[in-house]
This record gives C-alpha cells, structure tokens and sequence, in this order.
C-alpha cells in the first residue's frame, strides 16, 4: 500500500474517487431523508395509509440496486453512466428504508408532550417541526446510521456500470491484477463508513442536548 500511494497519478485518482464517492453515499442520505420524513409523518396519522406505504416501502427495498441502476436512464431518459442515476436510486432506497423508522420515532414522543403543545397552540406543522421531530430524533438517529452504511456499500455496486466512487478501485484492481488496489479501496470504504457513522453520532448529540444532560444527571 505505501508503493500504492508512492505514486501520485494514484493519490489523485484515489482523492477523486473518494470525493465521488462522499457525493454519491451522502446526497441521497439526505434527500431520502427529506422525502422519508413527510411519507412517515403520513403513515403515523393516516391509520389506512400505513400498511400500504409500508409493503410498497419493503417491496422497492428488495429490488437489486444494480437492476435500478440500469432501470432508471430507461425510464427517465438519462445517460447510463450519469451520477443522476445512483442519486435518484439511493434517495429511493434511502426513504423505503426510513419510512418505518420515521413513523415509529413519531410514535415514540410521549402524547402527553404533544397534548401540551396543542395546548399551547402549536398547530400541527409547527408542533412537528418544533416539538415532535426533535424529541424523535434519538430513535430515528439509529436508522439514518443504517441508511449511511447501506449507502456507502451500495454505491459501491455502481462501478459494475461505470459509474465513479471507491468502487472503481474494486473493478480497475481486479482487472489489472492489482491486488493493493483492491485493498486500497475496501479500506477506504469501511473507514468513510466509520467516520460518517461518528459525525452523525456528533450530529445526533448535538441535536439533542436534553439527552446529554439526562445521561449527565444520572
């Protein structure tokens, strides 16, 4: 690995595809996010909703993410080596997986806290962004470190399309025969995992102060 690095041809295209990597794992994380939260927040209220957004949640879940990734340009009309493509994918993936977590971290806020609230007048967009959203956060935290690995191993599996990120090194080391390579990019996947995984441990502790001082109180 030290000869690996020794050249610089390979320290620059390593950063590149470490950056395309970040790019392609996080950008969907957040936007399943985004789209993750509302289709939740339906599921919690809307009782008839929820087995339905559920099934459709764990059946898109269960389609190979190189299929999607070869589906998509088909039906959007996108190029197939575009980054759009394992985007779109992962933001999908991303919110089929987080729809449940969402709706059972909505649940978990105590109802007497969101009586209060209404009390108060907190109307039912502002008692959610304000009130219920914020006390979900320890529950639904554990889901989105899920949804951050899975992410980061999947896009992986768009180098078999020609698609950029760490994977690259996988294919091109395999091709080659360069066996350092490959261990330079199984490496370097597992430790962008871990330290993704330990900012939003940070992310999720700063968010939640309250629970800071509980731990602290007892």
């Amino acid at each position: 690995m030290i000869d690996f690095f020794g050249s610089p041809s390979n320290r620059e295209m390593v950063l590149e595809q470490l950056g395309q990597h970040i790019y392609l794992s996080l950008l969907p994380l957040l936007l399943g996010v985004l789209v993750a939260l509302p289709l939740g927040r339906l599921a919690q209220q809307v009782r008839w909703l929820r087995g339905l957004l559920q099934g459709s949640a764990n059946i898109f879940y269960t389609i190979p993410s190189l299929a999607l990734f070869v589906i998509i340009p088909g039906l959007l009309g996108t190029p197939l080596l575009s980054s759009i493509n394992v985007i779109i994918a992962l933001t999908l993936y991303t919110a089929a997986l987080l729809v449940r977590p969402v709706r059972d971290a909505l649940e978990s806020v105590p109802a007497h806290i969101v009586t209060a609230a209404t009390a108060m007048g907190y109307r039912s967009g502002r008692r959610f962004l304000a009130v219920e959203l914020p006390l979900a956060v320890p529950v639904l935290a554990s889901a989105v470190r899920v949804a951050s690995v899975s992410n980061i191993s999947l896009v992986s599996v768009g180098a078999l399309v020609g698609i950029g990120g760490l994977g690259r090194l996988f294919t091109a080391g395999f091709q080659l025969d360069y066996p350092e390579q490959i261990i330079v990019g199984i490496v370097l996947t597992v430790l962008l995992a871990l330290v993704v995984d330990l900012l939003l441990v940070a992310l999720w502790r700063l968010l939640t102060p309250w629970a800071r001082a509980g731990v602290s109180g007892a």
